[in-house]
């Protein structure tokens, strides 16, 4: 265990929309045991830091409507360690708001962001490779952010492409960053080589990350000091009102693909972002005709390359089905073809908008 300047912040809040029906507002994908290993995301997230980090150390980042999620999953966590969003405001309000936090426990902190929706496939060598990101932002004010090399050309990723090595072999400057690109790019990324897939895990000294949040983001110059001022409240229970005046921005756009000072450390430990069907579906074993069954129970016949998720107790019985998903949950059942991404948006959009669903 680590007694270290080193701290991790668990982002928690999302609405998880890219995977409805199964991750719906009232719940989204991170509460949920999607892979039946009764363990949630967060937990399974949850655990995999504290394996090396103190549980002080730990910090987890929600909307207030999910704080019973948290204490259910996570009643280890003390109140301090829960820090509150009054409003969904994107990933920099939440980083931001964290970041003070944290420093005001430690102003020599280190910190990890961590979405609390992946798979990580080698957690021994996760360690290793977090590891040795904290060790280089700590030796200055540098931004960092783990890239994975893409074994496919996946749409539903960013990208990073690296720029000049460091003196480090694994560790690059960030040259560019493209979000979620066209099947044409995706696949000219992968043949360049030059291109990781952005892992959403960032790591920066405390000092970093807000001296570069004063310079390019001026909603938040005036907002940072109020920021600080409320980290000196005691009250665990504080919600912090200046959520509501700050724009809704993320911390890829805002910080990361501005900063001057970036850098992308190659990693090594096997990861996917659960954030799409697409990408769920692109991890998982599947049975000896392509269909894969989360934690559901099925009769198939004459099915191919489907994805499948029925709630507990409930059967699929299903014939001549190929390349759909079957996904049902509360009071939603979708049908759709798998690879389908706009037909589906459109379907949530749809069923929210006319039908009063969630």
């Amino acid at each position: 265990m680590e007694h270290t300047h080193n701290y991790c912040l668990i982002l928690a809040g999302g609405i998880g929309s890219r995977l409805w029906p199964l991750s719906r507002k009232s719940r989204p994908k991170q509460f949920l045991d999607i892979f039946g290993t009764g363990r949630t995301l967060l937990q399974e997230t949850y655990e995999r830091y504290a394996r090396f980090m103190p549980a002080d150390h730990i910090y987890i980042s929600t909307n207030v409507e999910y704080l019973p999620y948290i204490y259910e999953q996570l009643p280890m966590v003390d109140d301090r360690h829960i820090l509150e969003e009054p409003l969904q405001r994107g990933t920099l309000a939440c980083v931001a708001w964290g970041t003070v936090f944290i420093k005001k426990v430690d102003p020599q902190a280190n910190i990890v962001v961590s979405p609390a929706d992946q798979l990580i496939l080698n957690e021994d060598r996760f360690q290793e490779d977090i590891r040795h990101a904290f060790q280089f932002v700590s030796a200055g004010k540098r931004l960092a952010v783990m890239g994975i090399r893409p074994t496919r050309p996946e749409t539903g990723y960013g990208y990073i492409q690296m720029d000049e090595e460091t003196s480090d072999k694994d560790i690059f400057h960030v040259k560019t960053f493209t979000e979620k690109p066209e099947r044409q790019f995706a696949e000219i990324f992968m043949q360049d080589g030059s291109f990781l897939w952005n892992t959403g895990i960032f790591l920066f000294s405390a000092d970093a990350m807000l001296d570069n949040i004063y310079r390019l983001v001026p909603e938040y110059q005036v907002e940072i000091p109020k920021m600080m001022a409320g980290a000196e409240i005691a009250d665990p229970t504080y919600l912090p009102d200046f959520f509501s005046v700050l724009p809704k921005l993320s911390i890829d756009m805002s910080i990361m693909e501005k900063s001057e000072n970036v850098y992308v450390c190659t990693c090594h430990f096997g990861w996917a972002d659960l954030g799409t069907w697409g990408t769920l579906d692109a991890h998982q074993q599947r049975d000896k005709d392509g269909n894969l069954l989360l934690n559901t129970q099925a009769q198939l016949y004459s099915c191919k390359g489907n994805v499948i998720r029925m709630p507990k107790n409930h059967t699929a019985i299903i014939e001549g089905l190929q390349d759909y998903l079957v996904v049902e949950e509360g009071d939603v059942l979708m049908i759709c073809p798998k690879q389908n991404t706009a037909t589906m948006r459109r379907m949530m959009t749809e069923a929210q908008t006319q039908l009063g669903l969630e």
